[in-house]
């Protein structure tokens, strides 16, 4: 009888090897066939076994990368070889990472399918600079939300989330960040609101922007910082490790930087 296979769907982190989750580990030392998305750190593949076969299938925006039809037509035979599929992709699998999409259609074709949950890139990078997303003196939550859609047309209520007065963690933005801001200000929020992006979160060339939302676009092109960043909007960023001493003026909009 044909063995019966698996996809794991595998939440990689946000970058340092020492995030990934003790079940990821495990779920990795399984694998036959490891599906890796480009902003996994390599350093997490020394957990699988000498014999697995390494696919890399990364998804950046703006470059040339495998398509998601493909990669989901792959995953699906190999799993009907009779092989366990490791889907590794960066930070959360169900959080901006196409995992749900998926893991409906390995369903759809029958195949057995694993969830194994990630540090969330948007998490990890506040806090790597004292940010708490919900501190409870400037939040009473957060909003996940990413800077590119799956079409143009597809935006967020800008001023609902405005409105709500949480923090903004926001992913894939950097290509976009102007057009964030003319959507952030045009939706009623201040434009000394303070902002933060991080690049590279949790690894030894992690980067940081501390900044105002009316600056933002400006600082961010005279920084060099680029993708994958994640921006975080919000009085939590007044928690940052240095916002005190770097941004002393942001009410005024005085252009402040803190790169490294």
């Amino acid at each position: 009888m044909k063995p019966q296979g698996k996809v794991m769907l595998v939440g990689a982190g946000p970058g340092d090897p020492d995030l990934l989750t003790l079940k990821a580990v495990k779920a990795i030392a399984q694998a036959d066939v490891l599906l890796v998305d480009d902003l996994v750190n390599p350093e997490v593949l020394m957990h699988a076994p000498g014999r697995a076969r390494v696919i890399h299938v990364g998804k950046r925006g703006g470059c040339q990368s495998a398509s998601q039809e493909f990669i989901e037509r792959l995953m699906v035979l190999e799993a009907q070889a009779g092989h366990c599929v490791v889907r590794l992709k960066g930070g959360d699998p169900y959080l901006f990472g196409r995992g749900g999409e998926e893991r409906a259609h390995l369903r759809r074709q029958g195949v057995a399918v694993e969830v194994v949950p990630g540090i969330t890139s948007g998490m990890a990078a506040a806090a790597s600079i004292g940010i708490s997303a919900t501190h409870r003196d400037h939040s009473q939550g957060v909003i996940f939300v990413t800077g590119h859609g799956k079409s143009e047309s597809a935006q967020p209520n800008w001023k609902a989330l405005v409105a709500a007065g949480m923090t903004l963690v926001v992913y894939m933005g950097v290509a976009r960040c102007a057009q964030l801001q003319r959507s952030l200000l045009a939706a009623g929020m201040a434009a000394a609101m303070p902002a933060a992006v991080i690049q590279s979160a949790t690894l030894a060339t992690q980067a940081q922007l501390l900044t105002s939302l009316g600056q933002l676009p400006q600082a961010l092109q005279d920084s060099g910082l680029g993708s994958p960043s994640i921006i975080v909007i919000g009085e939590v960023v007044r928690c940052a490790d240095t916002f005190a001493e770097v941004c002393a003026d942001l009410g005024q909009q005085n252009l402040q930087r803190a790169v490294g």
